[in-house]
């Protein structure tokens, strides 16, 4: 017969039995379930509203007429729907803005992370973080009323508005919008590299920036990398910059940056201000172009997830 006492815990201690239901834990991961259902819901949601009005838009207009076209005249009486103004002028501008955003953003996480002081970094890096706070449409008016005369000054430019419009100006100063985020982000990726790799190299006689460019950065780089995807979506998504500073109108393909262009973005926003009737077929243009906008952004975070798990370093 066995002992009951040697199956009963002594007197004082806790059991590892599961106890009473914690309600509040329950609660939490509900919560959490929830968010994360919204989240999905949101993004099928999205692709719900897109796929009526797109697949009623191209009955009308073939896929090779939509996506080799080099004319874009959707909202004028002679109708051309060609996207690749829209694609060509949207593509231009963000790689002018990651010319800027990547190299200075990159810098500014190094720096951040293996040469500021404590005290210097925070107060660098919540100053910089600030410019992510900034409206987009504060930076617009920025590049219109400062950078666009600046540049006339210095560059002569065709036209004789004082607002001159251009791609030059709304992709560098869509390059600072996305510095904020890049370095944040690439900032945090290099500060979770464990020190041990910091001072074994240091104990190899390496200097600092070695370390830095050889060592910290390919540790950390699949954030970077995740940190540059995330600001080429920011900077494709870009509306109010782009609407301000770079123009209403994109009828035909250019890589001029000094020409006034129409990005996606900005066809969107120009449609859909009002003037267009919610019933007419040109309407159903802004479907069509949001959706290529959507596909374009998914392909790319599905890239950027690939990279990701290509090169993630596991650290214990």
């Amino acid at each position: 017969m066995t002992d009951l006492r040697l199956t009963q815990p002594p007197a004082g201690t806790r059991s590892l039995r599961r106890g009473r239901p914690r309600y509040g834990e329950l609660a939490v991961k509900g919560l959490l379930l929830l968010a994360a259902l919204v989240s999905v819901a949101t993004t099928v949601g999205i692709v719900i509203s897109l796929l009526p009005p797109t697949i009623n838009f191209f009955k009308r207009v073939g896929f090779g007429e939509f996506f080799g076209g080099t004319k874009w005249t959707a909202l004028f009486s002679n109708p051309s729907y060609g996207i690749l103004p829209l694609l060509t002028a949207t593509l231009l501008i963000t790689a002018i803005a990651l010319l800027v955003a990547i190299p200075v953003g990159i810098g500014s996480a190094i720096y951040l992370s293996e040469y500021a002081r404590p005290r210097v970094r925070a107060v660098l890096k919540p100053t910089l973080e600030v410019l992510a706070g900034i409206p987009t449409v504060v930076y617009g008016f920025f590049g219109l009323f400062f950078l666009t005369p600046l540049l006339r000054e210095h560059w002569p430019l065709p036209g004789e508005a004082p607002e001159f419009q251009n791609a030059l100006v709304a992709g560098l100063v869509m390059g600072v919008m996305v510095i904020p985020t890049i370095a944040s982000l690439a900032e945090d990726a290099m500060s979770a590299v464990p020190h041990a790799l910091r001072d074994g190299a240091y104990a190899l006689g390496s200097g600092r920036r070695t370390v830095a460019l050889r060592v910290v950065v390919p540790a950390a780089l699949s954030g970077i990398v995740a940190a540059c995807v995330l600001g080429v979506s920011r900077a494709i998504g870009e509306t109010m910059i782009v609407a301000i500073i770079s123009g209403t109108q994109s009828t035909k393909v250019s890589l001029n940056p000094l020409e006034p262009m129409q990005t996606m973005t900005g066809f969107i926003a120009q449609a859909g201000s009002g003037d267009v009737a919610t019933s007419s077929f040109e309407y159903k243009t802004i479907f069509a172009v949001g959706a290529v906008l959507f596909v374009l952004t998914f392909v790319m975070n599905m890239i950027s997830m690939r990279l990701v798990r290509k090169y993630r370093e596991v650290y214990e």
